[in-house]
């Protein structure tokens, strides 16, 4: 057997990690030393033979206490909308978020390392996440100044002078998914923050060391109490802060269970703003004139790109019977020969899963389906390692089966054929879910009538690819069950904004208040200055 010392020299080196002890938390400006009790973080990947999780680090273990000491920071600082962070110019808001993407660049390494030890993402996702999340977050300034220039002028209407602007929300309690910890959660917090709201993050389970790298660029760039970053368990910290009713917008992507339960828990539910990015079943339908081996590699992509642990996945996939058999064949072949290891690995495809249970699920599934009829039609289909289940190709699957209904976030791909286009259709117009589709044809009199359809039960219909979120310039949301509000770099700024506005009746009286107003420059608000 060998030493753990000859498995640690098989890890390249730039890839190696030194267990951290995450003992700082940031509260009103504060990186605080955290003296209570830790919990440990564990990685999927293991270095010995016989296989134990490695011990990554370990955070906080905060409670009720420190969730009301951040929500009490976040409240002070908003001020009843007249604290600093709020009423700051545009251009002084810019400042800090530029200081900080700048900040922000020198930890990309850290980052990347974190991500792949603690979530198995692979080395080039982890590097992408980074990368994208730097552009989302330049893109994001651009597009501010772009809404503030078109807001810095008055408009006159049936003898009012107006000027319109987009002010802040208040306090954002901000929850990231672990599949995307860096990417998806700064879709939330970057946007929010700009925009003028004070924020409170806790990151999510798995992929919490992640920002610790990160989190010294927080406290050196915004002023105190505009971000705040806490950690622990989401009903120890966060059900606290809801209760307190301070919080003005609940930002969470993951799951609907959890959505609910805070949102059941503010005293003033009519007051609270939602932005929700859920569950998703997205399905593919692939007809019979389709391009196969197009689809073929669509639907690998969507089904098994981070072992299918992405809201935007393909869960499930309609093949239309003419052509299911062939499709079955070479999809199968197609998984069996992707390589799983260790993500920083050349050519791996399938990681280590960051869930423990997660194998003991779909294996669930799988003997579910099982039961109900269906097959494991590939070779490797269930595989079972200690830390990753080979992803089972299910066919025939119908609705008496659990996998049919149920998010399976994770690597299984279900598989059913259908005669009438209707079938798929009737299914999603049913499902409690509405986000993507996919969809595999090449006759326009076909797909013309799909799509008029479709775009009516989903947000997005992928022609002859998978789904996906990006661009980030393109609106992302979903219908039901699966979104609440839209995010996308120009919606985001949107979404944690809202219109707000200066109106006064022309008149010689307030023409030269107005006047007086622009001309002193005193107002943050009423002023015509704009950034280029």
């Amino acid at each position: 057997m060998r030493t753990i010392t000859k498995i640690m020299a098989n890890i390249p080196q730039e890839f190696k990690v030194a267990p951290i002890k995450q003992e700082t938390w940031l509260v009103n400006g504060e990186l605080k030393t955290w003296t209570g009790k830790f919990t440990d973080v564990f990685s999927p990947i293991s270095t010995t033979d016989q296989y134990e999780r490695t011990r990554l680090g370990s955070i906080p273990a905060m409670g009720e206490a420190e969730g009301i000491e951040a929500i009490e920071s976040a409240a002070n600082a908003y001020g009843k909308g007249q604290g600093l962070w709020p009423t700051m110019k545009v251009a002084d808001r810019i400042d800090c978020m530029q200081k900080f993407v700048s900040k922000m660049k020198g930890t990309r390494e850290d980052v990347v390392k974190l991500l792949m030890w603690e979530i198995g993402k692979t080395l080039s996702d982890s590097q992408k996440e980074f990368d994208r999340t730097v552009e989302y977050i330049e893109n994001t300034i651009e597009e501010y100044k772009k809404m503030d220039r078109e807001g810095a002028r008055f408009q006159k209407s049936e003898g009012v002078h107006a000027m319109i602007r987009r002010g802040p929300l208040g306090v954002v309690l901000c929850l990231g998914p672990y599949n995307y910890p860096i990417n998806e959660t700064f879709s939330l917090l970057i946007p929010a923050l700009i925009m003028g709201n004070t924020v409170i993050l806790k990151p999510p389970k798995f992929g919490v060391l992640s920002l610790s790298p990160i989190l010294p660029a927080f406290a050196e760039s915004f002023p105190p109490g505009a971000i705040n970053i806490i950690y622990g368990r989401g009903r120890d910290v966060a059900g606290p802060i809801v209760q307190s009713g301070k919080v003005d917008v609940l930002a969470l992507i993951g799951n609907s269970t959890s959505a609910r339960a805070l949102q059941d828990q503010h005293p003033h539910k009519n007051r609270l703003r939602m932005i929700f990015s859920l569950e998703a079943k997205n399905p593919a339908i692939i007809l019979p004139d389709a391009d196969l081996d197009l689809a073929i590699e669509e639907c690998i992509a969507g089904t098994l790109s981070f072992n299918g642990q992405r809201c935007t996945a393909l869960k499930i996939i309609y093949v239309h019977e003419k052509i299911a058999d062939e499709f079955n064949r070479q999809f199968s072949q197609k998984v069996d020969a992707m390589k799983f290891g260790n993500p920083w690995e050349e050519g791996v495809k399938l990681t280590p899963l960051p869930e423990p249970e997660k194998p003991d699920y779909i294996q669930g599934l799988i003997d579910d389906a099982k039961s109900h009829g269906a097959s494991v039609l590939n070779a490797k289909g269930g595989q079972r390692y200690d830390n990753y289940i080979f992803p089972p190709v299910i066919y025939p699957v119908n609705k008496n089966m659990r996998i049919y209904h149920e998010e399976q976030f994770g690597p299984a791909i279900p598989i059913l054929s259908f005669r009438d286009i209707s079938e798929p259709l009737d299914d999603m117009a049913e499902s409690n879910y509405g986000q993507q589709v996919s969809l595999f044809g090449k006759d326009p009199k076909e797909l013309a009538p799909l799509i008029d359809g479709l775009t009516n039960l989903v947000c997005r219909v992928n022609l002859n690819s998978s789904c996906q979120r990006g661009p980030d310039v393109f609106p992302f949301t979903g219908r039901k069950d699966s979104a609440a509000g839209t995010l996308s770099i120009h919606d985001g700024l949107r979404s944690f904004s809202i219109r707000t506005m200066v109106a006064a009746k022309e008149n010689q009286y307030n023409n030269g208040i107005i006047t007086d107003l622009l001309d002193s420059k005193k107002s943050n608000f009423i002023n015509t200055d704009y950034i280029l």
